[in-house]
């Protein structure tokens, strides 16, 4: 009852606040007295109101200091190094400390990196990891150091900063010796420079870490070793103001950071090896030598280019070790394929007549002995060129390998047919996922590696029904609804330092809500999201007018790439069908939400709006002529986003008849490979799951095309590597095989296989309840054998051929 007040009191304040006018903007009253009791509704919501969904009370008070360089400005870019001698009796059992930075960092012990970070977040609710170093110390002289850099004006758009910054804490007061504080030393690494990504580096909008250039004659080799000499460096200065952990003042004069723990594990990092030399200009490259068995002489005065491929798209941190080479110059240039005279990328597996355009990194070496060097930011290849121009002195390549990284999610699901190519297709749909899931889900990991709502809702039900690991769909949840302004939207992409509104997406992240609730039956965790639900809800309303369909709406309407701007027709200048019906069948979700949690009147008010959008649809925007739903009241343009969305939303009377028109006419605006999701969750719902195999032609064209991953968008293609468009590792779980939860929690499943043209087809994928498994076998024109096992505790129903039966927990043997 206290949480149902607190949120209606919410509601009601936020209303009061925020009296809306056309077009979704704000009024701005004025009066003293109105003033003051606005400000008292503010105080009272401020103080009752429940925490951000992910913060948590903090372990213990936070009493080390921000730190920085004395002389460094706050905001400008720069690579900066702490160091901490630490003298230990004996090796300790136990070492726990808390640690963040601003913009990122990498934490050494003696030498070895221990943590990365912090995980993205935004100002108010800045991430901090708690380590065990004690794993990594040792009796005697230890040093505990970092680095830790800022990009400055060149920072990836979704990189949120305030000013450089270094915090570690130990938990133990008998070690609070080590607490950032003015004891740390710190030195600015005058060998690195950021450099700007354009021009003729990339084809396409680029919004990712900056290239690094490292000058090795000035870098302080040895620095995170405990033997190292620092007398020469400063000691660190406190910042002004002190972090404050959440719940704290916000309005505090000294609060710089607020801090949070870090929701989700450590990246994965592991060392990987390049496959293969495709050419070599000016020094031949043994096989050995990316074993990192041979090293690589390169004579002076000589110019030296080695194209290496990897064979399948990857991400990580390159590494390169060289001897010698006093004045020689190496740039590493990344791409995900090579293009050819017209700018074309064509097949991915041909090299010839193609030259490489891509992200730089360039290192100058001094000549010193088996230097090692790492970027400090991931990059993302197939194909990597190392040009290298020596001067006088001899170079020694004597390894070049790299360091893979990821969010750690494993597979635990798994599908097999009779046809070979789904496998092929299941392959590079995992691998684009892994790729696009790092501190947060990312729509591209080489361009971009912006969370959007929109791609963020695909790649967490891969991640569900793949992994069965929902950590990072719930840090992604959560990061929305923080992103939310005002009116009521959440941001389109968040964290982002460079704000961005699309409000259809806003309406994906509700679906992605329900997606969790179904999936995890977790009412308590989706309640703290209902009054953003209902503000997105509200804001849409909002925009409905006496057609009762959207009108005109402000910012980026974007629902797919194959519209004009991403924007379907009358989204901005009239009446928009399509996000009419998106809004319908998002409605139908909230009110979901809202019955779960005992909200039977706003449920029925969600159902009742999305009746009445559906009936107005109906009324306006149905062609009976030509059976199709129009994309506006007009009827001059029709769709596969429509009418995929009249029949999931209900406003398709006859869904079967509108499913077999939308595929039939080809002269309708096609879904493009990210809409397609919906498009074939519509044949679902129309009866016609067993054709989804056949919508799969474009991902076999990727195959052809000898892609490893999956594309942003027909040919030609900015991006290779886009997980929006690895959906069918979702559909070939959920309707070729087809297990979906029949209720929250998958407390019951509905198993209803659509096999097409498949004589077998087994899988099993994870559940909170425990894995399920499949296997169907054809038998006759019409019939089916096979088994299917479900948890322990977990019943359901198999469907097939429109005939349902009851399945019980175990194996359950089938034959139809």
């Amino acid at each position: 009852m206290h949480a149902f007040l607190l949120s209606r009191l919410a509601t009601l304040t936020a209303l009061f606040l925020l009296v809306p006018r056309a077009g979704g903007r704000t009024r701005t009253h004025r009066g003293t007295a109105f003033a003051a009791f606005r400000g008292f509704l503010l105080l009272i919501a401020v103080a009752l109101a429940p925490c951000p969904a992910n913060a948590q009370a903090p372990e213990k008070p936070w009493t080390a200091k921000w730190i920085a360089h004395p002389d460094a400005p706050a905001t400008a870019a720069g690579v900066f190094h702490f160091r901490k001698l630490l003298e230990l009796p004996a090796k300790p059992d136990r070492f726990i400390v808390r640690v963040s930075a601003d913009n990122r960092y990498r934490l050494f012990v003696n030498g070895r990196s221990v943590s990365v970070g912090p995980a993205r977040g935004d100002i108010m609710h800045w991430r901090y990891e708690t380590l065990d170093l004690a794993p990594y110390l040792q009796p005697g002289r230890n040093v505990i150091a970092a680095t830790v850099w800022n990009w400055g004006e060149l920072r990836p758009g979704a990189q949120i900063s305030r000013r450089t910054g270094f915090l570690l804490q130990s938990d133990d007061p008998a070690n609070a010796a080590i607490d950032s504080g003015p004891s740390w030393k710190v030195v600015a690494d005058q060998a690195y420079r950021f450099t700007p990504v354009g021009g003729d580096d990339i084809r396409g909008y680029y919004a990712a870490a900056p290239g690094e250039r490292v000058d090795a004659s000035l870098y302080p080799w040895g620095w995170e070793q405990p033997g190292y000499d620092d007398s020469q460096w400063r000691a660190a200065v406190r910042i002004t103001g002190n972090a404050l952990p959440a719940g704290s003042n916000p309005y505090g004069e000294a609060a710089e950071w607020q801090l949070v723990p870090r929701p989700i594990p450590a990246m994965e990092e592991r060392p990987i090896r390049f496959a293969e030399v495709r050419r070599s200009e000016g020094v031949v490259v043994p096989k050995s030598f990316l074993a990192g068995k041979h090293p690589v002489a390169i004579p002076a005065n000589r110019k030296v280019s080695i194209l290496l491929d990897q064979r399948a798209l990857t991400m990580g941190y390159p590494v390169i070790v060289a001897s010698g080479g006093s004045g020689a110059t190496a740039t590493l240039t990344f791409a995900e394929g090579l293009f050819d005279a017209n700018g074309h990328k064509g097949n991915r597996d041909d090299i010839a007549g193609k030259t490489i355009i891509g992200i730089k990194d360039r290192i100058a070496f001094d000549g010193g002995n088996r230097r090692r060097f790492q970027t400090l930011w991931f990059r993302t290849w197939r194909y990597v060129q190392l040009d290298i121009e020596t001067g006088a002195e001899p170079l020694t390549l004597d390894d070049m390998s790299a360091i893979f990284t990821a969010y750690p999610f494993q597979q635990h699901a798994a599908f097999s047919s009779d046809q070979k190519w789904i496998d092929d297709v299941w392959a590079i749909d995992w691998r684009v996922f892994r790729l696009s899931a790092f501190e947060t889900f990312m729509d591209t990991p080489y361009y971009e590696q912006f969370q959007y709502v929109g791609d963020s809702r695909l790649e967490s039900l891969i991640s569900l029904y793949n992994s069965g690991d929902d950590r990072l769909m719930r840090n992604t949840i959560v990061q929305f609804d923080q992103s939310r302004v005002s009116e009521g939207l959440t941001q389109s992409r968040y964290p982002s330092a460079l704000p961005q509104y699309i409000p259809p997406f806003s309406l994906w992240w509700i679906a992605m809500i329900h997606d969790q609730w179904m999936w995890s039956g977790d009412a308590e965790f989706v309640g703290r999201f209902m009054p953003g639900v209902r503000g997105v809800i509200g804001w849409y309303e909002r925009e409905l007018d006496q057609t009762g369909q959207l009108g005109p709406m402000p910012w980026w309407n974007f629902v797919d790439w194959t519209f004009e701007r991403g924007v379907p027709p009358g989204a901005e200048n009239g009446h928009s069908t399509t996000i009419s019906l998106q809004l319908a069948y998002v409605l139908k979700m909230a009110a979901d939400l809202e019955q779960a949690q005992g909200n039977a009147v706003e449920a029925r008010r969600d159902l009742a709006l999305a009746e009445r959008i559906n009936a107005a649809v109906r009324a306006q925007s149905w062609d009976a002529r030509r059976g199709l739903f129009a994309d506006t009241p007009e009827k001059q343009k029709f769709s596969q986003q429509t009418n995929a969305l009249a029949i999931l939303s209900g406003a398709a009377l006859d869904r079967r008849a509108v499913a077999e028109r939308m595929l039939a006419d080809k002269s309708i605006t096609q879904a493009s490979y990210y809409f397609r999701f919906y498009v074939d969750e519509a044949l679902r719902e129309a009866g016609f799951a067993d054709l989804y195999l056949a919508q799969l032609e474009p991902w076999r064209e990727m195959l052809r095309l000898g892609l490893t991953t999956t594309l942003e968008e027909p040919e030609p293609s900015r991006s290779d590597s886009h997980a929006w468009s690895a959906h069918p590792n979702y559909h070939l779980l959920a309707t070729v095989l087809g297990i979906r939860p029949a209720e929250p929690g998958f407390r019951t499943v509905a198993i209803a296989p659509a096999l097409g043209e498949l004589k077998r087809a087994s899988g099993k994928m994870p559940t909170p309840r425990g894995e399920i498994e499949v296997e169907f076998q054809r038998r006759g024109p019409t019939g089916l054998t096979g088994a299917i096992i479900l948890p322990t505790g977990t019943n359901g129903t198999f469907i097939w051929k429109g005939q349902a039966s009851p399945l019980k927990p175990g194996r359950n043997q089938l034959r139809r």
